[in-house]
């Protein structure tokens, strides 16, 4: 029930101070017509209903939580307690910078920090996601291109494996997008990487390991490949959980590249944010960049290079977003960095192996931190789909693996355990796909109606997509 349905019209609290300062109303002509619909409740009542809709939630906090290539691992409660403290929380945007050093000084620790995890030479914190570091990463490059007068190169190679943001962005850069296949491994088709690699390609953008969980065996190859041809490489950080302090993008010969705070440096996410995808570029793109942070000989001040592609976001980008980053970062240290990304790709490959004798593996070899099951076999067979095995997770109290994605594998399940799951919990989850895997074989019917235990049961997703119900109807 909507909290518009539980209001009862003279009902209300007191939770707000009485206003201390004379009341300045707008002129009539700028007043509303009719009174604001806000709900009339009391404080217990509405206290009551967040706390109904918080249990209705599921979070990591809650369960099992294997979203694939969304890396949803525990966030330690230490790097909210940093980002709750006053000296980060109170300051304003505005402030002059020499009243802020203590914060510009947390970007410029973690810029150094990224910088070394990555061997990029600079970053900016600016970018408030993933996407949106995509995009700034993009317009780097085609400044490069035209600051050169290199302007024929008018291509984008996205490999037919990508995140679904990575030809988007592209597009919103200007940018044609090639798609380039997969081969029977999984892994770039390096022949048809050459025949689109061409004067005319601005660069190549690649997440490694990729979508189906893989590190790329010939990624030295597929950077040299463009490099040869003029292009620059872009890395999608979304899956560097897996080789954070082992292998570096920088050393494989990637140019540029966005990070996911919110996913491999532990802020919280979900829900629509906050997010922050930090940029990092090697030194030869950094003339580009928004305004970076430079050492005065008193202070710490940002300063915008001439050639800048401009702001891409107020400020300095979603601040307590990097103080956490932060945070983690110092908490793990140089030994615990890469030790969780080594746990997260124990953790898949025993997940996998402890499934591959009943669910089919999209690629049955040694993954990293992720793996992707296709349901195709299973669902000719019984009639059950990936999204009925979803829907019967749900029913387990776990969150479902990411459906459908990567398109390139049929009745797709992509699983990504993350390194803080224990073993314990990684035992019940693997029984809980077991059951279900048998489930199908001997009650196929029962998992088509899954879930039954949720405040919902199944939804009409088509029909809530094309025609969704956007806004609570008021009576008149």
């Amino acid at each position: 029930m909507l909290i518009f349905e539980k209001s009862r019209s003279g009902r209300g609290m007191h939770m707000l101070p009485e206003c201390d300062v004379p009341a300045v109303m707008p002129e009539a002509k700028d007043m509303r017509e009719s009174a604001l619909h806000l709900p009339e409740m009391s404080e217990n009542d509405l206290s009551r209903h967040y706390t109904e809709l918080a249990k209705k939630s599921h979070g990591v906090n809650d369960g099992f939580y294997p979203l694939g290539s969304c890396t949803m691992k525990y966030n330690p409660k230490i790097n909210n307690d940093m980002a709750d403290l006053p000296g980060f929380t109170e300051v304003h945007p505005l402030q002059p910078e020499h009243t802020v050093q203590g914060c510009l000084e947390v970007i410029g620790t973690i810029e150094k920090y990224l910088c070394e995890i990555t061997r990029m030479d600079r970053m900016t914190m600016q970018p408030a996601a993933g996407s949106h570091g995509e995009f700034t990463g993009l317009l780097l490059i085609k400044a490069y291109h035209e600051s050169r007068g290199d302007t024929k190169r008018t291509k984008i190679i996205v490999p037919d494996s990508a995140h679904g943001t990575n030809p988007a962005s592209a597009a919103m850069a200007g940018y044609s997008v090639v798609s380039v296949p997969s081969g029977p491994d999984g892994c770039v088709d390096i022949e048809k990487l050459k025949e689109a690699a061409g004067d005319d390609v601005a660069g190549l953008m690649l997440t490694n390991p990729n979508t189906v969980g893989l590190f790329d065996k010939n990624i030295l190859e597929i950077t040299e490949i463009i490099h040869q041809c003029g292009g620059l490489n872009y890395y999608d950080g979304a899956n560097l959980n897996a080789v954070m302090g082992i292998v570096r993008p920088g050393d494989m010969g990637f140019d540029v590249i966005h990070l996911n705070l919110h996913k491999t440096f532990s802020t919280p996410h979900g829900g629509g944010g906050p997010g922050s995808g930090p940029v990092g570029c090697k030194q030869f793109l950094s003339p580009f960049l928004p305004s970076v942070l430079v050492e005065g000989e008193d202070e710490l001040t940002f300063v915008r290079p001439k050639q800048s592609i401009g702001e891409m976001k107020s400020f300095y980008g979603n601040f307590l977003v990097v103080v956490r980053a932060l945070s983690y970062i110092m908490t793990l240290g140089k030994e615990g960095i890469p030790e969780a990304s080594r746990n997260a790709v124990l953790n898949a490959n025993y997940m996998m192996n402890k499934l591959k004798d009943l669910y089919t593996m999209a690629y049955d070899e040694v993954c990293m931190h992720e793996f992707v099951m296709s349901l195709e076999d299973l669902k000719k067979k019984t009639g059950v789909s990936a999204m009925d095995i979803a829907k019967g997770l749900l029913d387990n109290g776990i969150h479902p693996p990411t459906m459908y994605f990567p398109l390139i594998v049929k009745e797709a399940l992509m699983a990504e355990p993350t390194e803080t799951e224990s073993k314990e919990t990684l035992d019940e989850a693997i029984e809980v796909f077991r059951s279900l895997y048998h489930e199908a074989q001997e009650h196929a019917d029962s998992l088509h109606s899954a879930p039954v235990k949720t405040p919902v049961t199944r939804l009409d997703e088509v029909g809530a997509a094309r025609h969704p119900v956007l806004r609570y109807q008021f009576e008149p």
